[in-house]
This record gives structure tokens, C-alpha cells and sequence, in this order.
């Protein structure tokens, strides 16, 4: 008999919440810097605030909240991007700086997942 794997289903609102929770935790190891502190603010509101607007726009009212919302996760994690780059890492923590790299990765990936659904969303007309 084969032994054969389902594919893992990879839900979005499960995914938003992980790059939120993660990049809560990377914050708690940056030095604590003036810059960093105010960065690591930024960035905490942006990455839980994609997370929060997805789940909104799941339980949109209509197709114009839904793509609203779903601009609004794109927009927070565009700027997740900038403010995961702007931190300084202690500059020899290789382990600090990979994950440095990998959540800034998943932040351009969820920007350009929520721009493909904000591009074939349908907007009503009456705007």
C-alpha cells in the first residue's frame, strides 16, 4: 500500500497570526536601542493589524468592505516590510539576522497575496 501524505491546507487567517505572533518574539530579542523600541512598536501594530483585518474582511458585509479590508492587510504588511528592516539586530546574532530575513520574506509574501486577492476581488459599483 503507498504511503501517501494529504497536502498540508494552509489557511491565511492561521498564517497572519503566526508572522503576528513571530514578529512579537522577534522584538523581545533586539537590543534595546531608542530606534528599536519605536520600530518594534510599529511593527507589532502592523503585523497584528494585518492579521486582525483579515479576519474582518472574512466577515465582511459586503464586496466593497471585503476588498477595503483586504487593501488594508496589504497596506499593514507592506509596512511590517519597512519597519522589520529598519530594526537593528545585534549585528554578529547570525540566528537574529536569519530570522530577521525570513520574516521579512513572509511579509513580502503576504503583501503579494493579499495584492493578487485585492486585484481579483470584485468591487461592486457603487462607490
Amino acid at each position: 500500500m503507498e504511503n501517501r501524505t494529504k497536502p498540508i491546507k494552509y489557511d491565511l487567517e492561521d498564517r497572519t497570526f503566526e508572522f503576528a505572533k513571530s514578529c512579537r518574539e522577534f522584538v523581545k530579542k533586539l537590543p534595546k536601542t531608542l530606534s528599536n523600541i519605536e520600530y518594534s512598536k510599529q511593527l507589532i501594530r502592523a503585523s497584528g493589524s494585518q492579521a486582525a483585518n483579515y479576519i474582518e474582511a472574512c466577515e465582511a458585509i459586503s464586496r466593497n468592505d471585503f476588498w477595503h479590508r483586504i487593501k488594508i492587510c496589504r497596506k499593514e504588511a507592506k509596512e511590517s516590510r519597512l519597519w522589520l528592516r529598519l530594526c537593528e539586530p545585534v549585528l554578529n546574532d547570525r540566528e537574529t539576522i536569519k530570522e530577521l530575513e525570513e520574516l521579512t520574506q513572509e511579509a513580502f509574501e503576504l503583501t503579494m497575496i493579499f495584492n493578487s486577492i485585492a486585484k481579483k476581488a470584485p468591487k461592486s459599483s457603487d462607490n
